[in-house]
């Protein structure tokens, strides 16, 4: 399901975030904007495939061993395998009717 939420993005940079089993969008236009809701969608499908919980976990372990490794927060956020994947994939509209299962597993540490 796909929710606007102006107030929780309000102050941020975020466009989009996915909370299994939401796709929160912070502006209405962006409703329309299949790049970046197949992105979210892509998370949806990572999220699932870790059982929600063990996708959070991975995702913030990631995030902090990048964050260590490269010293740069938005360079270690764009490195997160989950995020590799999506953005690599992000215009493939197609892509989650073939995607393999743990896809996201190709974008580790590459």
């Amino acid at each position: 399901m796909i929710l606007i939420s102006t107030r929780l993005l309000k102050n941020t940079k975020i466009s989009g975030i996915t909370l299994f089993p939401f796709i929160l969008l912070k502006n209405r236009s962006d409703l329309h904007n299949k790049i970046l809701v197949n992105h979210e969608k892509i998370h949806l499908r990572q999220q699932a495939e870790l059982l929600v919980i063990f996708f959070y976990v991975w995702y913030v372990m990631e995030y902090y061993f990048l964050l260590f490794k490269l010293k740069d927060s938005f360079l270690a956020y764009k490195s997160i395998s989950f995020e590799r994947e999506a953005y690599a994939m992000e215009n493939d509209l197609n892509y989650l009717e073939t995607r393999k299962f743990w896809s996201f597993w190709k974008y580790i540490l590459k």
